[in-house]
């Protein structure tokens, strides 16, 4: 369908929307203010296990579906999106055109049994994922999942560090690296080093750095700014200071009560995340902390009460923080809490954290996407999943100015820019 709207910034976005077991793509497109709204074909749903269910890739320029087949490991294009197809997690390599999907194997044991398996679970890369040229480069064991990825890399400042993806297994207690410079064709996505997390006088039954252990790491971020690693291990509540070019554990800094980190742009600041659900049985407290890594010390912290932090984005320019907010909590507690909530944060306020706009949008939001175009201001897109629309803010004022119904309701839905 389609519809006139006012004349504003042409987009073209893509909107993914399932209920954990299949889904649908949507392209939403506004091009001279007229608006069109696509729904790719589906295919219905197929009887294979979910380690051979076709994993998505993305769209190229003409709409076309991007596929992995899992067995046989090639790239499929095609005109209609299997139903089941498994949006994996995805980190992008900000220095390259690859991407790195995350696969955290069976719940069982962890394991990605038609790659690894008993020995853990994977992670596969693939280039050019937005065009017709996409290709498959590889599919490399690490350890068991939950996963997350940070790429380090060298800059003026820190010439000597190496072109590495770290891996994080929160299952075993480690962090995997693997090779990421493609010149360096001895270790170009092969794996070159595994680091033990474990701090055996926080375990209660090791007396040895063992594997797997309590270390639950979740939360990994680069510093451009230092040249250093940094994981969050959130079973002992310490973040791990790693040196890149040995990798070993250079220090350790306590940061308790926090379940997630992510660096600012630029690279001086990290911010933790976290949130309270003992101390008030009627109210979740979210917690915010800012750690300066010019002194490895924490120069702000805030508490928001009612808020559950979800994901986090920074815009494009990272002078704003963008962060969605969930559920959580006991019934009394969800009861209160603002679960639709987005806040937007001033990044050129740091090290305090000071915010801008608390945006109240109807229903969580699944995920944001940001589009700037001709320097005439930002836009960013918010993926309702719960009415299945998408909401358009106005990245300069901080205010939403639209809302486009997309597709039915869904209990998960993700949004990114198209070509």
């Amino acid at each position: 369908m389609s519809n006139n709207t006012d004349k504003g910034q042409d987009f073209n976005l893509g909107y993914y929307a399932g209920n954990r077991k299949t889904g649908s793509i949507t392209v939403v497109n506004r091009r001279d203010g007229v608006t069109s709204i696509k729904t790719i074909t589906s295919e219905p749903e197929s009887d294979l296990p979910k380690e051979l269910k076709p994993i998505f890739v993305g769209l190229t320029d003409q709409q076309q579906v991007i596929l992995l087949n899992p067995d046989n490991k090639r790239i499929e294009i095609r005109e209609n999106f299997p139903e089941d197809a498994f949006p994996a997690h995805i980190y992008t390599d900000p220095t390259s055109q690859r991407d790195w999907f995350m696969n955290d194997g069976d719940k069982e044991s962890g394991n990605d049994r038609l790659n690894c398996g008993d020995n853990g679970s994977s992670v596969t890369v693939v280039e050019n994922t937005t065009s017709a040229q996409a290709r498959f480069l590889r599919t490399i064991c690490v350890g068991r999942g939950h996963h997350q990825a940070a790429y380090t890399f060298p800059s003026q400042d820190v010439p000597d560090v190496p072109r590495c993806a770290y891996i994080s297994n929160l299952k075993d207690g480690t962090l995997s690296v693997i090779g990421n410079d493609p010149d360096n064709t001895d270790t170009f996505l092969q794996l070159i080093d595994t680091i033990n997390l474990c701090e055996p006088e926080k375990e209660k039954e090791l007396s040895q750095a063992t594997v797997p252990n309590n270390a639950f790491p979740h939360g990994l971020a680069y510093s451009p700014f230092t040249g250093k690693l940094y994981n969050l291990n959130n079973g002992y509540g310490t973040i791990a200071v790693i040196d890149p070019v040995s990798n070993r554990i250079e220090s350790r800094i306590a940061f308790k009560g926090h379940s997630n980190l992510f660096i600012v742009p630029g690279g001086r600041y990290i911010i933790g995340r976290g949130a309270d659900r003992k101390s008030d049985p009627n109210h979740v407290i979210a917690k915010l902390s800012v750690l300066d890594l010019a002194h490895n010390n924490i120069c702000d912290q805030v508490e928001l009460p009612d808020i559950y932090i979800g994901k986090y984005y920074f815009n494009d320019e990272g002078t704003k923080l963008y962060l969605t907010t969930s559920t959580s909590g006991s019934p009394e507690q969800q009861a209160n809490i603002k679960s639709d909530a987005l806040l937007v944060y001033d990044m050129n306020a740091l090290p305090k954290l000071k915010l801008v706009k608390e945006l109240r949008m109807g229903t969580p939001s699944g995920s944001l996407a940001f589009h700037k175009a001709n320097g005439t201001g930002e836009l960013v897109f918010s993926s309702n999943s719960e009415d299945g629309s998408v909401a358009i803010i106005d990245g300069v004022n901080d205010k939403v100015i639209e809302s486009i119904p997309v597709t039915t309701r869904m209990s998960h839905s993700r949004v990114w820019m198209l070509q």
